[in-house]
């Protein structure tokens, strides 16, 4: 009996596609794969899904080591599950320094979800990539927003400068703190205040949790600008009144913010602060509330179009980064070329700008030719 001729570079991809159309996990996982992994033919099957993307809710979660993001991502997933809808995660974990994979270490404890069938939990390297986000942890996120996934959280190592990557990402950018993470003033370092659209500080059973949060909310007050044009001028103000509740707020910006936090009008969004103890699953109900408020702020602002645009622009931006840099230094001639120049460069004849402007010049075929 003569075996069947192996399918064709076509085939394969449609076969792979019908299946991920099917709603078959393990066509997901591969599709998966192949993406992360930037193989052959991965930006074809992300070009063939791009007509299914923006279903999905997108939620980052983020905050520093042992802040309790797995928790807290574990517990969101299983509300989700309660409701009725299907979860997509993708969990960035730290490189391990022998395999250069992910260490594992968030689906370890996503163990109560994991075995799911309506959640899907993918684990990935941070590869040395700033920000603590692998460098095709949005790709990943389109293939589960492509494979139907109501809502996809996407927690990330944890928060530093570059870590504003989160917000490129996500719809809603979930920051979790503990009481332990520190003043105010290293919160501000952090870059936390432009990151988060909803705070959540877990483990507020422990001391220093009110502290924190009030601090938190004292910042988003004094930033906020609207809770401070109401305050009194030092001089003139009529003392034979009571001053009117603006006035009254915006002396106390903590107080406006947490006021403001609570506006159902949508017109505006000032990001709650809201306490959790995740592992005991206190407080869930509150995020999921705000992470449902703040979906149709989005929505109503018309800032959900706005950031969803913008992603898909600095994607392109990518994507031509990545291939302008693949199609120059994967050339034996643009190589040469470079090397031929760095006696100039050393002996002060020339220097790295007119260099590069020179190399760009001479590279116009190269770079404006089809791919094969």
């Amino acid at each position: 009996m003569t075996a069947a001729p192996p399918l064709d570079r076509e085939a394969r991809e449609a076969r792979l596609l019908g299946d991920f159309d099917a709603g078959r996990n393990a066509a997901l996982a591969r599709v998966v794969s192949i993406v992360e992994n930037h193989r052959a033919g991965f930006d074809r099957l992300l070009a063939r899904m791009q007509r299914k993307i923006g279903r999905a809710r997108r939620i980052g979660i983020t905050g520093p080591p042992g802040a309790g993001k797995s928790t807290l991502t574990t517990g969101l997933a299983s509300a989700y599950r309660q409701a009725g809808l299907t979860v997509g995660i993708v969990a960035v974990d730290p490189t391990s320094p022998f395999t250069g994979g992910a260490l594992l270490g968030d689906r370890v404890r996503m163990e109560s979800v994991a075995l799911d069938p309506g959640v899907f939990i993918r684990s990935m390297a941070t590869r040395g990539s700033l920000g603590g986000l692998a460098a095709a942890t949005r790709e990943v996120t389109d293939v589960l927003d492509a494979f139907g996934f109501d809502r996809v959280l996407i927690e990330t190592v944890g928060v530093g400068q570059t870590e504003l990557d989160i917000a490129r990402t996500a719809d809603t950018s979930v920051v979790v703190l503990v009481p332990e993470s520190g003043d105010s003033i290293q919160t501000l370092k952090a870059g936390l205040m432009e990151i988060a659209d909803i705070f959540v500080v877990n483990k507020a059973d422990r001391p220093g949790a009110d502290r924190l949060r009030n601090e938190l909310e004292l910042m988003l007050g004094l930033r906020g600008g609207a809770t401070l044009k109401n305050v009194p001028a030092h001089h003139g103000v009529d003392l034979g009144r009571a001053m009117t509740r603006d006035e009254q707020m915006a002396m106390n910006p903590g107080r406006a913010a947490r006021a403001a936090a609570k506006d159902e009008s949508l017109d505006t969004w000032t990001p709650p602060v809201l306490r959790t103890v995740a592992m005991k699953a206190e407080g869930l109900p509150d995020v999921l509330a705000a992470l449902d408020r703040h979906f149709r702020y989005l929505e109503a602002s018309g800032t959900l179009g706005k950031r969803r645009r913008a992603r898909l622009r600095e994607r392109v931006v990518d994507v031509v980064g990545e291939r302008v840099q693949d199609r120059l230094w994967k050339d034996a001639g643009t190589n040469q070329w470079l090397d031929d120049q760095l006696d100039a460069l050393e002996a002060g004849g020339t220097n790295p700008f007119d260099v590069a402007d020179a190399l760009l010049a001479r590279s116009g075929d190269l770079l404006t030719r089809n791919s094969q």
